[in-house]
């Protein structure tokens, strides 16, 4: 397409562009200009940290001469020509401003030879008075642009550049940005005649992990988390740093929208859930992602520096993107787990009490359909593995689970909610005791005109010691999986551990300094496991039996029951009692009252 002036009511239509910042937002700029021309090979040359010269060249198409002048005009652009193309943009730049405004506040040559031109052609036009001289030139096919004295003729926003070290580092991390979109470009980067950076072309396919090594660092390249996903039009690809990785501040986040660096809120948000829990509140992920969709589905004509983007279907890109990273995450963990396979050891029932009666609560069974459009079914492949909810199969599968879970979760749902008054008249009858509470943990109680001081937390472990007497509810995964740091010694017991554990529907793995909780006895996930995980894993012993003692023990200590739970507790107990004098001895204290009371008077 010939570079053309935009027509007035398309150039209305475009968000106004900003102005030249800095050095670095002209690199940008510049650069992505040879990008949209084609360019293999891009060269930038600075000089005093952008103050004094900027010079990009590239081996891209180039301007033909009858159209090197009208490129320096205002919303003169080859990119697009009518309203329908702002609709679908697939080149970076769009809005035709980028050479005017550079050249009205620099002294500014454009230099190109088209591969078809026998003669390349000079364009140089200095400030506001936007005359363009033309000249015939030595070049070679491919365009330059030579950006001098930068602000030269407003000394205002030149006096608020910054220090030369500082402007090249921005100049830095933009080339370093721009490097990551495109690993089909060789870059190079010279600063005082010095070549600070060369990125080389990546010819082979697969061998992204060098120019990653050399932006991102080496620790980066070799531990990152490989991520490929795609539901319907959209594809996420890309690297993810692993969790213990996250960084202080958030320099090492690189996302991109078909091609086009981001910083859009929405992106940060899901990426930003995706981790949650995985890593502390100050710090923040490290990653290089690429999104790809059909461009009429995203609009960036709505942010002057096109950092951020407005998609039609924002919430279904949100949730497909942390969609995506959550299952590369799970897939992590479970492949960092370097134990023999899984073992299927609970049985797929609801274990049967007799003492605890079932929750009538109306409940409404989960579609197929429900589960895809609710997960979105991404088949995200890590490492060659595909997606949680891959297939409509695996949904169906996940219904049927679905009721055995909620079979299993019956029994504690029971427990800890309150179904009617403790107080009520049918109760009083038929349930002893009369309360006191004396503090959090402890309870005064009456019971056969005898007083003892009530343990809640014995009587909690009692209560759930009898419920799973035998075994534990089938296992449940945790929305998102519970990580803390461990020690050498802290890793080795929790692999000596794992088995028992994974008896009593308690899954975990492990990377080299780190533990992860996956999954959890159904009906417990509301239990505070990131407060007991490192109790439970400071067990000591190796049965089934006692690790569920253990367990048991440290996830009661770790809740906080109200005094409604503890009635509801109450209640289960003296149901499940046969003798209840005699079992009383195991979460209470007998007590004189007198005493007592005059003891704490």
């Amino acid at each position: 397409m010939p570079i053309q002036i935009l027509p007035a009511r398309l150039a209305n239509q475009i968000a106004a562009g900003e102005v030249v910042e800095r050095p670095a937002s002209v690199v940008k700029e510049l650069v992505e200009n040879s990008l949209d021309s084609g360019a293999t090979s891009i060269e930038i040359d600075i000089e005093k940290g952008g103050h004094k010269r900027i010079l990009i060249r590239d081996n891209g198409s180039g301007i033909v001469h009858d159209e090197l002048a009208l490129a320096l005009s205002r919303h003169a652009t080859s990119k697009i020509a009518k309203l329908d193309d702002l609709e679908a943009i697939c080149s970076l730049g769009f809005r035709g401003e980028a050479l005017a405004s550079i050249s009205s506040v620099a002294r500014l040559s454009l230099s190109s030879k088209p591969k078809e031109q026998t003669q390349a052609w000079q364009a140089h036009c200095e400030g506001r008075d936007m005359q363009v001289q033309l000249n015939p030139v030595a070049h070679p096919d491919g365009t330059s642009v030579d950006v001098v004295d930068l602000f030269f003729n407003t000394p205002a926003r030149r006096k608020f550049l910054r220090t030369e070290k500082t402007e090249f580092a921005h100049i830095d991390e933009i080339v370093r940005r721009i490097a990551l979109s495109r690993f089909d470009v060789s870059f190079s980067l010279k600063h005082n005649g010095k070549l600070l950076r060369k990125y080389p072309a990546v010819k082979v396919q697969g061998s992204e992990l060098k120019r990653l090594a050399n932006i991102c660092g080496k620790e980066f390249s070799e531990q990152c988390i490989e991520l490929n996903s795609q539901y319907q039009q959209f594809e996420l690809k890309g690297w993810l740093a692993q969790p213990e990785q996250a960084k202080p501040h958030g320099d090492f986040q690189y996302f991109y929208v078909n091609g086009r660096m981001m910083r859009d809120k929405l992106i940060n948000h899901a990426v930003r859930q995706a981790f949650e829990g995985l890593i502390g509140a100050d710090l923040y992920p490290a990653y290089v992602l690429y999104l790809t969709l059909e461009p009429n589905q995203v609009d960036v004509n709505v942010h002057p520096a096109k950092h951020e983007v407005r998609f039609h279907q924002a919430r279904l890109v949100h949730d497909f993107i942390y969609r995506a990273l959550t299952d590369s995450l799970n897939q992590y963990f479970q492949q960092g787990q370097q134990h023999p396979p899984e073992v299927n050891v609970l049985p797929n029932a609801e274990p049967n009490h007799n003492y605890i009666q079932a929750l009538q609560r109306p409940t409404s069974e989960p579609k197929v359909d429900d589960v895809l459009s609710s997960y979105g079914s991404a088949s995200s492949q890590s490492s060659g593995s595909s997606g949680t909810f891959a297939n409509k199969d695996k949904a169906e599968h996940l219904v049927n689970s679905s009721q055995v879970i909620k079979q299993s979760s019956k029994n504690y749902q029971q427990l800890m909610t309150p179904t009617q008054s403790i107080n009520s008249a049918e109760q009083a009858t038929t349930l002893p005791g009369q309360w006191l509470q004396v503090t959090d943990k402890k309870i005064l109680i009456k019971v056969d005109k005898k007083f003892y001081l009530l343990e809640t937390q014995a009587l909690h472990l009692n209560v759930m010691s009898k419920i799973y007497a035998d075994t534990m509810p089938v296992s449940q995964p945790l929305l998102m999986p519970i990580s803390i740091k461990a020690t050498a010694d802290l890793l080795a017991q929790a692999k000596a551990l794992y088995q028992p554990l994974l008896e009593n529907s308690v899954e975990i793995g492990w990377t080299p300094n780190r533990i992860i909780l996956r999954k959890v006895p159904a009906g417990l996930r509301q239990f505070r496991w990131i407060e007991c995980l490192e109790d439970i894993l400071s067990c000591t012993e190796l049965d089934t039996k006692m690790v569920r003692k253990h367990l048991l023990t440290c996830m009661v200590s770790a809740e906080e029951t109200d005094l409604s739970q503890i009635q509801e507790l109450w209640q289960q107990f003296v149901h499940s009692s046969v003798n209840l004098e005699h079992d009383m001895a195991k979460i209470a204290t007998p007590v004189n009252l007198d005493d007592w009371l005059n003891m704490h008077e």
